[in-house]
């Protein structure tokens, strides 16, 4: 098919062959332009050798749009979809840090039978081996000890690669006697090991999850896996990178305070165990971390946030792309497509060489992980105009996809009170390429005349509410107000104004700012779009008298602070300087009224004590010579 240069939002004369016989174009566009987008990826590597030989120092991009737009059943219909998919390319993706594990190869192979044994063998040579073997193991002895093979079983294991330690009970050596199978001494309990790689086949439950740095584990039934596991574990030793997943600021986290627990969102969806409870927030340790990103995507206050990239930068490439989309001439509203790029990219390929391709109105994005997808970029991407996403994920993922879910299931919430498809936002888990046609291939809507442009903003709570007030403004019926689900993101606090005695517990304890006081009057005031629904308020409240409401109310979002409750302050009667409320000093007085240490003569001259300043009442003590412990005269 023949595109037009201008449809697609180039510059310059068009080519058909620019790898091999118009390589001259290139060249020349490399000498013309500073930044350079080349529709292939296929012969990326011939592009970036025939640039660093002429020494270009500008950027150069790659979109392929042969695979995800020309090689369809709709191809003649997918120039819009090409210019949204180089558009996105220009958009460079954020960079992010590294970690480094180190192993020395020292490695200890759990085992339950002959099978360990002899995949210490093959691993003797490479890795420094010592096998610990479940009781009653069945061995043989070895003619020579080269490496331990000891008994023992595993009650706790911590770590990762470089630095795993395991506490081992019924730990005992060898009988160096031992002739026909292998025996053991007495056994002892507590023995600690450390080591750099555990290879674990025990055949029983996985130490760690399967992403674990260092951990390997195979079927010793199964003789190809455990080919494979020896050639992987004889490859770690030295120096290993990893991405640092999660960028994560403490002070932002909700999950406690003064002891008391609040979020947990992040620390029930891990499913590496990379998260734990750490004071007033939660401790994410980066080498354990798979970046599956389903904590970053439920975070309500943005502390933990993900790298691979940021999340307002595919915010900005879905606002370029579907302005591309919609200037090229689109008249359909898009599904957006999410994948990665193992599983997805490699199902959209099958269907593109073998299939019926992606349809013309589906435009495919890759990520890094399909549940580090949040309500914010799914909120965006219907605001800037499509008609719906897809995340596209495997039949039987390597972690649970329950924070994904739970967003997919908010976002139908939001679609519905708004007037778009509740299922506009869904998941796909589909490891098949016809079973992949059969859930795209659907008619396409009309495009939505209103779209909004907005500029992603860089932190992740900004972003998300301004995604939901401009999808909600676009929308095919926008409301003011969306009733939501217990555990959302957004909504109110209800106070109880009986019950409410302006003490402020939760102005200190609230970790949003969204409860604040007023430093010149008794006042309880409330920011609707900064709360995040901990609850640490309402476990905070000596009274029992906040409770919430999740909603989305957008007038009390674009309201200032609203007060909750306010009183005026009750004057010190030595001094007049304000101090606590008029209620709750005339509450206190009428509870003591008939204690024992205010009745009579002296009781009330104790009683006028309650109603001065801490300053002018220590100085009435000290002069007065009052013993408050004394009983009254009656």
């Amino acid at each position: 098919m023949k595109v037009a240069v201008e449809a697609l939002g180039g510059q310059g004369k068009g080519a058909h062959h620019l790898c091999r016989s118009q390589l001259d174009h290139f060249r020349k566009a490399l000498g013309d332009f500073a930044e350079v987008t080349v529709a292939c990826t296929q012969e990326a590597p011939l592009f970036a050798e025939v640039a660093e030989d002429m020494g270009y120092e500008g950027t150069l991009h790659f979109a392929n749009i042969r695979e995800t737009a020309g090689w369809s059943e709709a191809g003649h219909d997918a120039a819009p979809k090409m210019a949204a998919l180089l558009a996105m390319a220009e958009i460079a993706a954020t960079p992010f840090d590294v970690i480094s594990l180190e192993s020395n190869g020292i490695t200890l192979i759990l085992g339950r039978d002959q099978a360990a044994v002899d995949l210490a063998q093959s691993l003797s040579d490479t890795l420094d081996i010592t096998v610990l073997l479940l009781p009653g193991a069945d061995v043989v002895p070895r003619p020579q000890t080269t490496w331990p093979v000891l008994q023992g079983r595993v009650r706790q294991a911590t770590g990762h690669l470089g630095a795993f330690e395991l506490t081992v009970d019924d730990y005992a050596a060898p009988v160096v006697s031992s002739r026909a199978q292998l025996a053991f001494d007495a056994a002892r309990n507590g023995a600690v090991s450390t080591c750099d790689l555990v290879i674990d086949v025990t055949g029983g439950q996985p130490l760690f999850h399967e992403t674990r740095p260092g951990y390997l584990r195979a079927d010793p039934r199964d003789p190809v896996a455990l080919a494979k596991l020896v050639t992987e574990a004889s490859q770690m030793v030295g120096t290993f990178d990893k991405p640092k997943y999660i960028n994560f600021i403490p002070d932002l986290c909700a999950h406690s305070r003064n002891t008391l627990t609040g979020c947990t969102r992040c620390l029930n969806l891990c499913p590496t165990g990379a998260i734990t409870s750490n004071g007033d927030t939660v401790a994410i340790d980066p080498n354990i971390c798979a970046g599956c990103g389903q904590c970053a995507a439920a975070c309500p206050t943005g502390a933990a946030a993900y790298a691979m990239p940021v999340t307002e930068n595919i915010a900005a490439r879905l606002r370029a792309g579907l302005e591309a989309y919609f200037a090229a001439g689109g008249k359909h509203a898009p599904i957006v497509l999410f994948h990665d790029a193992d599983h997805g990219s490699a199902l959209i390929d099958a269907t593109a060489r073998f299939g019926k391709g992606l349809p013309a109105h589906v435009i495919p994005v890759q990520v890094n992980e399909p549940s580090q997808i949040g309500p914010e970029i799914m909120a965006a991407a219907l605001a800037y105009g499509a008609g719906g996403l897809r995340v596209l994920a495997k039949e039987r993922p390597a972690h649970p996809l329950d924070g994904l879910q739970e967003s997919l299931d908010l976002m139908a919430v939001i679609c519905t009170q708004t007037g778009h498809d509740p299922a506009a936002c869904g998941l796909l888990s589909i490891d098949d390429p016809d079973a992949l046609d059969s859930a795209l291939w659907q008619p396409a809507t009309a495009a939505r005349a209103t779209r909004s442009g907005f500029l992603p903003q860089d932190d992740k709570r900004g972003l998300l509410l301004l995604a939901v007030e401009e999808m909600n403004r676009t929308a095919p019926a926008p409301t003011d107000f969306i009733a939501l689900p217990p555990g959302a993101p957004f909504g109110a606090v209800t106070l109880d104004h009986d019950a409410c005695t302006l003490c402020l517990a939760c102005v200190g304890a609230c970790p949003a700012g969204a409860l604040s006081d007023n430093p010149d009057l008794p006042m309880l005031r409330f920011t609707e779009s900064a709360c995040v629904q901990c609850s640490i308020c309402v476990a905070t409240c000596p009274e029992d008298a906040l409770s919430l409401t999740p909603q989305i109310d957008l007038a009390a979002w674009a309201a200032p602070r609203r007060v909750l409750k306010q009183e005026d302050p009750f004057a010190c009667t030595s001094c007049a300087k304000p101090f606590g409320t008029k209620s709750s000093i005339e509450r206190v007085m009428q509870k003591l009224e008939d204690h024992w240490m205010f009745a009579g003569d002296t009781g009330a001259e104790r009683r006028r004590l309650l109603t001065m300043c801490d300053d002018c009442r220590t100085r009435e003590v000290v002069m007065a010579g009052f013993d408050p412990h004394e009983k009254a005269e009656t």
